[in-house]
């Protein structure tokens, strides 16, 4: 039996297994665009991942753990708090942790930072008007070539299709520091979600990163897809992968995480 026909009889039967109910924790770490839910109160969600980039020029970059942790605070109200180690050559736009652009030099960056802040939920769906949600960080970096704490702020609209199907779009602005002067980045995206099991999820996803302002204005769209699985109601895998589709972009990079409630 081919490696494809195995995947399809393993999706079958952990839908199959499951029981009725909703198998969906509702990560922000399984596409770019984050999830438009903020976690119940009085729980807990804690997601993490490690990231490989591609760079085109220079050593490869690792991000790891990529950990946040979200606290429900209220049904509207999250609280989130994480923290990052990034080792390479250039900045890591593909992850929800913003950092500098890097050296851009081909030689080695190592950076750590803590990110805070909060997601606050601001529709839901009815009808055409989506269900939206605002959220507000800070990344301050521990170590590394810059050291000035980087707002960003997110704004997510989503909408529930038929047969289960999503589309989510977000667009995040973050007024970062590079090694000579700040700049402003933009980073629109899209990610469409496509149940094929109870417990797996399938995405296709577009984003780009935008920046204004330095002296190495940057334009680097991305396409990706990915999936995840929730091995138990409460644990879930992912894995997403992405392309580049412009020339002076990094070519390819890869997030494996997990998302973990209780």
């Amino acid at each position: 039996m081919g490696r494809a026909a195995v995947i399809v009889v393993l999706a079958v039967a952990l839908g199959r297994a499951a029981n009725a109910g909703e198998w969906d924790l509702g990560t922000d770490r399984d596409a770019f665009t984050p999830c438009t839910h903020c976690v119940a109160p009085g729980t807990v969600l804690l997601e993490a991942s490690h990231v490989y980039i591609d760079n085109l020029d220079g050593p490869p970059t690792n991000n790891y753990p990529e950990s946040l942790f979200r606290i429900g605070a209220t049904e509207w109200l999250e609280w989130r708090i994480g923290a990052n180690y990034g080792v390479g050559s250039q900045g890591t736009i593909v992850t929800s942790v913003e950092v500098g652009e890097g050296r851009l030099d081909g030689t080695t960056l190592y950076e750590s930072s803590v990110l805070y802040g909060l997601k606050a939920a601001l529709s839901d769906q009815d009808g055409l008007r989506p269900e939206a949600c605002f959220i507000i960080e800070g990344s301050t970096p521990t170590y590394g070539d810059v050291f000035g704490t980087v707002p960003v702020a997110t704004g997510v609209a989503g909408w529930e299709l038929p047969s289960g199907w999503r589309l989510d779009t977000a667009i995040r602005y973050a007024y970062s520091e590079g090694l000579t002067d700040w700049y402003s980045r933009w980073t629109p995206s899209a990610v469409l979600r496509v149940p094929l099991a109870e417990r797996l999820e399938v995405h296709a996803e577009w984003f780009g990163s935008y920046s204004a302002g330095t002296s190495h204005a940057r334009s680097e769209p991305y396409v990706s897809p990915g999936f995840h699985v929730m091995l138990t109601r409460n644990l879930e895998m992912g894995l997403r992968v992405g392309w580049a589709l412009a020339r002076d972009t990094a070519p390819f990079f890869s997030d494996a995480g997990l998302g973990w409630r209780w």
